[in-house]
C-alpha cells in the first residue's frame, strides 16, 4: 500500500519532468533547425559575394585588355574646335550586305567628305566620324551600313551633311604629335567609355565585399552573444 501511494504521489512529478524533457527538446531541435537555415543563407551570401568578386576581375581582366588598351593607344588625344569648310558626296562606294545565312549581295553607299580648319592652327585636314572610320574607308566621313536599298541609305547621308553644313563650327579631336592629316567628331574610347567601363565592375566588387563582410560580422556577433551567455550561465 505504501509503494502504491508513493508512486501515486511521484507520478504527477514524473509527467511534469517529462514534459519538460519534451519541451527542451523541443526547444533544442527547433534550435538547430533554425542554425541549419542560417548556416544555409549564410553560405549562399558567402557564395553570391564570392561570385561578385571575381565576376568584377574578370571584367577588370576584359576591360582592361580592350577598352583601357584602346583609350592609352589612341592617336586623337586633344580636343579642340573645328570650322566645317566642305561636306559633299563624292562617289558612291560597292559593299556587300547578309540576305541570308550563306548568302551575300553586292549594293553600296555614298562617300561623303567632310573638311574642317582647325581653329588651333588654321590646318585643313579630313574629319571622320571615329576611329573606326579610319580602319574602315578613311576617304569617307561615315561609312552606313550595307543595304539592299541604297535610296534609304544616300536620304541618311545627306541628312548628315545638310547638318553639318548648317553647324559653323563643331568640336573634334585631332592628333597631338600632327602625324595624321585627319581628324575625328567623336571618340569610341574617349574618357566617359573609360568611366563607365570601370564604374560596374568598381560597384560589384564593392557590393561583393560588402556582402561577404557583413556575413563574417554577423557570425562573429553571434560566436560572441553564445559565448556571453554561456558565461552568465
Amino acid at each position: 500500500m505504501l509503494n502504491q501511494r508513493s508512486f501515486r504521489r511521484a507520478s504527477p512529478h514524473c509527467a511534469t519532468g517529462s514534459i519538460y524533457r519534451k519541451i527542451r527538446e523541443y526547444d533544442v531541435l527547433d534550435r538547430k533547425k533554425t542554425e541549419t537555415a542560417l548556416r544555409a543563407g549564410e553560405d549562399r551570401a558567402i557564395l553570391l559575394g564570392l561570385s561578385m568578386v571575381i565576376l568584377s576581375v574578370m571584367m577588370y581582366f576584359v576591360l582592361g585588355i580592350t577598352i583601357l588598351r584602346s583609350y592609352s593607344d589612341r592617336v586623337w588625344a586633344d580636343e579642340t574646335s573645328c570650322t566645317i569648310v566642305n561636306s559633299t558626296i563624292v562617289c558612291d562606294v560597292n559593299c556587300s550586305y547578309s540576305c541570308g545565312p550563306e548568302c551575300r549581295r553586292s549594293s553600296r553607299y555614298p562617300c561623303l567628305q567632310v573638311f574642317v580648319s582647325l581653329n588651333t592652327s588654321g590646318k585643313v585636314v579630313r574629319l571622320l566620324h571615329n576611329e573606326e572610320t579610319q580602319d574602315g574607308d578613311p576617304e569617307c566621313f561615315y561609312i552606313p551600313k550595307c543595304r539592299k536599298d541604297y535610296t534609304a541609305t544616300r536620304a541618311v547621308v545627306q541628312n548628315i551633311s545638310e547638318r553639318l553644313r548648317s553647324q559653323h563650327a563643331v568640336p573634334c579631336f585631332v592628333d597631338p604629335t600632327d602625324k595624321t592629316d585627319s581628324a575625328i567628331l567623336t571618340q569610341i574610347y574617349g574618357r566617359v567609355a573609360v568611366f563607365h567601363s570601370l564604374f560596374w565592375p568598381t560597384c560589384t566588387l564593392i557590393g561583393g565585399t560588402i556582402i561577404i563582410a557583413m556575413v563574417k560580422l554577423t557570425q562573429y556577433l553571434s560566436i560572441m552573444c553564445e559565448r556571453v551567455s554561456r558565461m552568465k550561465r
